[in-house]
Parts: C-alpha cells; structure tokens; sequence
C-alpha cells in the first residue's frame, strides 16, 4: 500500500477579504538592515532543549543541523554518503576507517579533530538504540591521527553505515570532545558546532525565538544537496525561528509576507491560502510521518500487557486520522509499523487499530477480564503542535468509552518533552501515555526505530524490557540477504503489535507554506535551510 496525496502545488492569489479580522497576537520585529539577508520561519514548535543527542524532539533534531554536521549521510536514495568524512572497510568488514576531510572548522575557530568524533560517537552510543548495538560489538573506537578515526568491530555488523547515516533519532551531530565529554545523563552547556549556521545564543528565547547566523567559514561538500548529504550552501545571512502557536496568526503573517515560511500548516486553513498572493503550499516528501502512542511500562495500568492490548484495542485508526487532518487526500490507515510504502511494509497483526469491529465493546470485555481496577491513565496532552493536539483528546475518549479512567494533562509540547523523560511515578508527577509522530523514514527498520528498543531504563521513554524485541533485532542484524530481513521484520511487526509496545496510528501528511521569494528549498522530510535563495 503507497501513500500518495491527491494534493499537489498550491500557487495562490489574495487573502485580505478572508483574514480580515485576524491580528497578529504580538508585534513583529524582525527588520534588519538593508545589506541582510533574513528568512523567517515560523517551525512547529517552540525551542527549549539544546542537546540534540539527550532527545528525539524533531525541533531539537532541527536546531542540530542548523549548528553541527554529521561524519555520513543518507541521500534521497536512502543510501549512506560522505559528509564530514569518507570511509573504507577492511575485508573482514571489521575495521571502518574513517577519514576527515579538509577544512571543516568548529564555530570557535578550532579545527574538527578525531578526537572530536570519538568522543562524539561515544555520547551517542550510550544513548541511541542503533548506537547501543554498534558499541555491544565494538572493539575499539581510536582516532590514530588528526584526521582518521578507526572504528574496530568483535563481529560483523552490516549496517553500521545505515545507522550513523540516519537522518532522524538521533543523528550522531559531532561536537568539540570538551562538550561531547558531557554525561549522557546530563545536557550540554556550549552550543559550538562546525555546520553551515551559528547559534546566536544572546538572541536565543528559549520557546519564543532563536536566531542563526551564517557560519563565514563553513566550507561545502561539492556535490549537490540531497536530503542531509551533500553541498550545504548557505545563501542567506541569518535565519530566526519565531513561534506562534496560534495557527490563523501564522496564516496572516505570510500572507502579509513579515515571515517567510510555515513548517506545518493546519488542513482546515488550507483553503484560506488558496488564494494568497506570493505563496505556496506544498509537502516535503511523499512518505509522510507515522502517529503513534507510547504507554509507560514501569507503572500500572499499562505494565500489564494485557491492559496495553485493551488499550490498543480501544482505540481506531481511521477515527484519528480523521478528526486530525479532516480531509482524507492527507491521512492513510495503515498498520505497517515500518511504513506502508517502504520495503519492511507489512501489517500483521493490526486489526486492533485498523478495523473497526466493535473495537470499545472488545476493549470493554478485555478489560473485565484483565481485572482492570479503575487505575487512572495520565495522558499528556500537548496544546501547541498542530498535528498533536488531536490525537491525546480523541484517545482520552475511546479509552473513557472502553472504561479507562483517564485524566487528560494539557501543557505545551516542550514541556511534555522534558516530563516524559521522567521515570518518577505517576503520583510524583510521571505518566501513563503521551502521543507523538514519526516521519516513516525514522521508523523504517528496527535498528533506526527508537521505539523498539527493548532495553529497559536503557530504551526510549516508556522504558519496556524486552528480552524477546532485543533477541529478534539481533537476527535483523546477522540476516544474510533482504528476504531473511523481512521475515525477521514481519516477526517484529507481530510481536509489536501483541506487546503493545507502542499504538501505531496511522500515517498523515502535513503541508508546510513559504512565500514564492523563496527558491530551492529541498524537498527533505527535515526542514532544512541550506541551498535555498531569498529573493524580493
């Protein structure tokens, strides 16, 4: 089953009759001098964590790649390339040697080192689940001179360019050794990267507004960009992120052209910018994203599976999807927790969410029989991200018809993001189950997809020890060809869905808008902001 949107490129032509009346919650105030270039975006969440490594926040994700770079990438083509460095591979396939290449230089003056990747790569390793895999058969991680770095394995592990070419949760963002000596456990305090852009960390309000200017010194690859690989050209001297929550305030600020562009615009406003002039809306790529709910498996209700599967039973895709995106050209039921259009798809096992057969009357009788005791769920509920604010209210009623008793918790995205990270109990201000998203190609296979990571306090948020998850991503890694993947997929796929170990609901996607000023943006499942032109 592929997702394909019957939407295509809005091209649009006025806007004044229709926003009339709709003001700018506060003034703008982004006029700079006439020699500077500054493109204004408007992204779909405020920043607060800094760290990229310590979160998967996509805003976090985002804020790494304006500041720091990556040792390989994944092109369009999903295949691994040279960034900051190029690789060879001994022919036992156990020693990498990766070679950095000129004139890469950190924000601070200072040359990027090998010592700086090693002590980056460790940080991550600790942290990331792929990582966690590479690091169980590493031998030795060494930078035997300035430029190369020689990775040394126990055993094969075919993937490991995959895993650190990987796009999204997390990338291995190379920092100076001084920070990447931080804990895992605890956040950076220094924001010195090598990328294409500078944090300005006087100007930086923390969930309102973040500037970055352009790195002089920062030298491209010379290939062309694709996806996070290749030449990163920064054409414009400073990019501010503003937030505003309000969706209609974001609508009439482009129309009105005091900012440029909008990472997510919300379906039901669509038709407002049909007819703006100097604007189009458009998506950034085909696959989309995945919505899906973590229950937290150290606490009652859901350390019971059989709870966890009442839940999960509950619950109904299609009624989701609709209620967040309206229009069915945006949204696609689908059961295939890798992706329905990627070479893992398969969906086995989801019925639970993706038929509607007396799904709350099933849900009911699971849970009499589990011996539910009326355990309330704590739902966080994020009122500031377009494409969550629907599915944490539309889960709290399913569940309440099934009998769940659920008190639903609203606070702003980036504060959920830090309480989710809490193992405290429920009584000591934890949780129950928070809603989330996934572009498909963060969740494609089950070393990049964080949520099948098994290992306990060692595992994403939610935390679940999975001797059986951990024990099949194993045989993932030792599969000799694509057949024996897939039926190790089709394996994880089953468990998955038997375990709860997350409710998978569905893929969707989500416009973003920018004025027609700007040219050459990337058609990236990350927002990116290399490459592109501002004109007049």
């Amino acid at each position: 089953m592929s997702f394909k949107p019957r939407m295509g490129t809005f091209r649009n032509t006025s806007v004044a009759a229709v926003m009339a009346g709709a003001t700018l919650a506060a003034p703008m105030a982004f006029a700079q001098d006439d020699e500077t270039t500054t493109l204004t975006a408007v992204m779909h969440s405020g920043l607060r964590v800094l760290d990229p490594i310590i979160t998967t926040a996509h805003i976090t994700r985002d804020h790494g790649y304006m500041i720091y770079d990556v040792l390989t990438a994944v092109d369009e083509n999903f295949e691994p390339q040279p960034q900051m460095a190029s690789w060879e591979v001994s022919d036992d396939d156990l020693t990498y040697t990766f070679t950095l290449r000129d004139g890469l230089m950190f924000h601070d003056g200072s040359p990027v080192t090998a010592e700086d990747v090693v002590a980056s790569l460790e940080r991550w390793g600790q942290i990331d689940s792929g990582g966690q895999l590479i690091f169980d058969r590493t031998e030795s991680l060494e930078a035997t001179d300035e430029k190369t770095v020689t990775w040394t394995l126990s055993e094969p592990f075919p993937p490991l360019l995959t895993v650190i070419s990987k796009q999204s949760a997390v990338p291995p963002f190379i920092m100076p050794a001084s920070v990447a000596a931080t804990s895992p456990d605890e956040t950076i305090t220094e924001y010195i990267g090598s990328g294409p852009f500078v944090f300005e960390e006087d100007e930086y309000e923390p969930g309102v507004s973040v500037t970055y200017s352009k790195f002089e010194d920062y030298v491209p690859r010379d290939e062309p960009a694709s996806w996070m690989a290749g030449g990163k050209v920064v054409n414009v001297d400073e990019v501010v992120w503003t937030t505003m929550p309000d969706a209609v305030t974001a609508v009439n600020a482009l129309s009105n052209g005091e900012v440029d562009y909008i990472e997510q615009v919300q379906i039901d406003l669509l038709p407002i910018l049909e007819n703006a002039p100097d604007v189009v809306v458009e998506t950034r790529d085909d696959l989309g994203y995945v919505a899906i709910g973590r229950p937290n498996f150290l606490y009652p209700p859901f350390d019971n599976k059989e709870l966890r599967q009442a839940a999960l039973t509950a619950l109904d895709q299609e009624n989701m999807l609709a209620t967040m995106q309206g229009n069915p050209d945006y949204y696609n039921v689908c059961g295939a927790i890798f992706g329905c259009a990627t070479p893992l798809a398969d969906e086995s096992g989801s019925d639970p969410v993706t038929s509607d057969d007396e799904g709350p009357e099933q849900a009911r009788a699971m849970l009499e029989e589990a011996g539910y005791d009326g355990t309330p769920i704590v739902l966080m509920a994020p009122t500031d991200v377009i494409s969550l604010v629907n599915q944490p209210v539309v889960a709290a009623q399913a569940l309440r018809e099934a009998g769940f008793e659920v008190e639903l918790q609203s606070m702003d995205w980036q504060s959920l993001v830090q309480r989710r990270a809490q193992q405290s109990p429920v009584s000591e201000g934890g949780w129950n189950l928070f809603f989330t998203n996934w572009m498909v190609p963060e969740v494609s296979d089950p070393l990049i997809n964080v949520m099948l990571n098994g290992r306990g306090d060692d595992a994403w948020f939610g935390w679940p020890t999975d001797p059986e998850l951990e024990e099949m991503r194993e045989e993932f890694i030792a599969a000799e060809d694509e057949a024996a993947r897939k039926e190790v997929a089709v394996r994880i796929q089953e468990h998955v869905m038997d375990n709860v170990n997350y409710m998978h609901m569905g893929e969707y996607l989500i416009p973003q808008a920018r004025s027609t000023a700007i040219e050459g943006m990337l058609p990236s499942p990350v927002p990116v902001f290399w490459n592109l032109t501002k004109g007049e």
